[in-house]
């Protein structure tokens, strides 16, 4: 689809939609609705919402503040117990539905107490046809609007327009959960998030020290053991390593594991 064409497809999308809440990740897809909604009604008509949660690094909390404060748009950080659920501390493979369940469920009230009636997502084309998220169907159940989808942008086409746009988030790495870390089976507990974003935070701060900065980064935690995964040039270079199994040892694993990154590598496992 032609940027230009697909910009104001969107812009015209949300102007018909009306007020809003945008269920704000932060990331390039929800940060993309966000601006268009912006554009479309106004900064005052507007919300972005984003779930406080333990499975949030904090600094993606941080980002999506800065991007919501850039656009003068109102920015509320609701927080959310998906943990307090027993389906979703189990981690099987429809946790990400029993999460999406209550983070709506609570941005929808938010939305509801400051008078906006709809709630939009930043899931798009793409996501659709994607197996390994159950999560779109409980924004479906719920009645969530997703602009991205419904007008058939692709994620490439999502970073064509924000950069058409000049987002900063235009070419933002994807950036999920930190619970999509964990390995389907080992439950999910407030420590081992902890554990997974200190040893991500530490290993991301050497890299960039050592002058081996990476784009795509991932801390995975497989029981007792730690997976780093790194651009492929960097897993080639085996000095890295024993300061690597240091650091992430240090945050709490006891073992640890050197791979290239591989995008939603635990649905594969």
């Amino acid at each position: 689809m032609d940027t230009s064409t697909a910009a104001t497809r969107l812009v015209g999308h949300l102007a018909e939609v009306g007020p809003v809440a945008v269920a704000f990740s932060g990331g390039v897809d929800s940060a993309l609705v966000l601006a268009a909604a912006a554009r479309a009604l106004g900064p005052d008509a507007v919300l972005a919402v984003t779930a406080d949660s333990a499975s949030l690094a904090a600094a993606e909390l941080a980002d999506a503040v800065a991007f919501a404060t850039g656009l003068g748009v109102r920015h509320l950080a609701p927080g959310t117990a998906e943990l307090d659920n027993p389906s979703y501390a189990a981690n099987g493979r429809d946790r990400c539905y029993f999460c999406k369940s209550t983070v709506l469920d609570t941005i929808t009230a938010v939305a509801r107490d400051h008078g906006v009636a709809s709630v939009a997502t930043g899931v798009n084309a793409d996501d659709a046809h994607d197996p390994f998220r159950p999560g779109i169907r409980a924004g479906d159940e719920i009645g969530v609007r997703t602009p991205l989808r419904d007008l058939g942008l692709t994620k490439a086409d999502v970073r064509a327009v924000s950069r058409h746009w000049g987002l900063s988030t235009w070419d933002k790495p994807a950036m999920p959960c930190l619970a999509s870390r964990v390995r389907y089976g080992v439950a999910i507990t407030p420590a081992r998030l902890a554990r997974v974003e200190r040893a991500e935070v530490a290993v991301r701060a050497w890299l960039a020290d050592a002058g081996a900065p990476t784009r795509d980064l991932r801390v995975r935690d497989l029981g007792d053991t730690g997976r780093v995964e790194l651009d492929p040039h960097l897993v080639d270079r085996p000095e890295l390593a024993p300061a690597l199994a240091e650091i992430v040892r240090a945050a709490g694993f006891e073992g640890v594991e050197l791979a290239v990154f591989r995008s939603g590598a635990l649905n594969h496992e």
